[in-house]
């Protein structure tokens, strides 16, 4: 079996493969002060309390947009299960053109473009990533990352404005009913969620114009299923892709 961390800035995505089976996931809020015993403890008991035991794990793979929590995951894989993760870099086989990868182009944005390169070989694909980050990157059928563009993930947004103002409230995010919200509420959501749809469909489309082609997208992360319904540009959601592409560059540099 294989165990994927996807350590991002919001949360720690621990997910387990058997071959080409998803089995399940664990979620660990991200939190730079725990030392590296707590996160074993928190491990360590979502592991066990799961069946998962360290001799039926083979594999690990880490992508991290943490730097701080990398070595930390790493040396817990290795205390868990007794092997060696494989830790997602510009320098390792993802499938991609590796000259074409910015230099700072992050582990997940790699991953995602790796999987979507996979799926759909032959043409340009666009991964729209709803997480802490807003992120929209392109890869075209030649395996070349073409970049991305990032903006404020929707929860981020909203706890800006909830940090920032003195009267508007936490708001869960859902469809609006309407634009013109009659409360805060209502409001919020509207201007958030709609908003939102429309700088997707707008970035979609100038990334069309400046490649000249058609582009098939894929939406993941976590609010991919609660604002796909209002971008009808999305060709495809899929809440494991990250967690897929992570499996497929382990495949790759088995």
């Amino acid at each position: 079996m294989l165990v994927a961390a996807d350590i991002g800035n919001t949360n720690i995505v621990l997910a387990i493969f058997d071959g080409d089976q998803f089995v399940q996931s664990f979620r660990v809020y991200t939190d730079t002060r725990k030392t590296s015993d707590e996160y074993f403890v928190v491990f360590n008991a979502l592991f066990r309390e799961s069946g998962i035991r360290p001799g039926s794990v083979d594999r690990a793979i880490i992508s991290s947009v943490v730097p701080n929590l990398t070595r930390s995951v790493e040396k817990n894989l290795q205390r868990l299960f007794h092997i060696n993760p494989l830790i997602v870099t510009h320098d390792i086989n993802t499938g991609l053109v590796r000259p074409s990868i910015p230099p700072e182009l992050g582990s997940d944005i790699l991953c995602n473009l790796a999987y979507a390169h996979h799926v759909k070989e032959d043409s340009a694909v666009m991964v729209v990533d709803f997480g802490t980050a807003l992120t929209l990157s392109a890869v075209n059928g030649r395996g070349e990352v073409l970049g991305c563009s990032i903006a404020p993930g929707l929860v981020t947004a909203v706890n800006a404005l909830f940090g920032n103002t003195a009267q508007l409230p936490q708001v869960e995010l859902k469809i609006a009913d309407k634009v013109m919200g009659r409360d805060s509420q209502e409001s919020i959501r509207g201007g958030i969620m709609l908003g939102y749809a429309g700088l997707v469909d707008s970035l979609i489309a100038h990334t069309e114009n400046e490649i000249g082609e058609h582009l098939y997208v894929i939406a993941t992360g976590g609010l991919s299923q609660t604002i796909s319904e209002l971008i009808p540009r999305l060709d495809a959601v899929d809440s494991l892709h990250t967690l897929k592409g992570l499996k497929l560059v382990s495949d790759l540099n088995a």
